[in-house]
């Protein structure tokens, strides 16, 4: 799902001033929910480097090697053992260095994956779950 086009996104942005529109709070949830997405994903190559180099595999095999190296991550942090990889990137100031940092949304891109029809209830989604974000924020002041 698409993150409002011509909206505030950058994680940056809101650190001055808060979303105040139902288009920005989405944006801002939009923007941390992919930056955890990421980071998770950019530990998860660094710690197994098999995921960086996976296209020749079936896709089946692809999916049961990521799967597995979520299960295994888990089990580390689950039996609280000491991984210093893992440590170190729950450091809030690391970098990837592979993250974009962003998602371009263009919504000619994300049509094409899709009919009209989905594309308008994407859409309306959307403006539910920002619609959901704006009256559970009111909700706690």
């Amino acid at each position: 799902m698409a993150p409002y086009r011509n909206v505030r996104y950058w994680l940056g942005d809101f650190r001055r001033r808060h979303a105040l529109t139902n288009k920005e709070k989405f944006n801002h949830a939009h923007a941390k929910l992919c930056n955890v997405i990421e980071r998770a994903f950019g530990v998860l190559k660094a710690r197994f480097p098999i995921l960086k180099r996976m296209a020749p595999f079936p896709l089946e095999t692809q999916w049961n090697v990521t799967v597995s190296c979520f299960v295994l991550r888990n089990f580390i942090r689950k039996q609280g053992l000491d991984d210093k990889l893992f440590t170190q990137y729950d450091q809030p100031d690391v970098s990837l260095g592979n993250s974009r940092g962003h998602i371009d949304a263009n919504e000619d891109e994300v049509e094409a994956l899709g009919t009209t029809s989905y594309w308008e209830y994407m859409t309306q989604l959307r403006d539910e779950i920002a619609e959901q974000l704006m009256q559970s924020t009111e909700h706690m002041i």
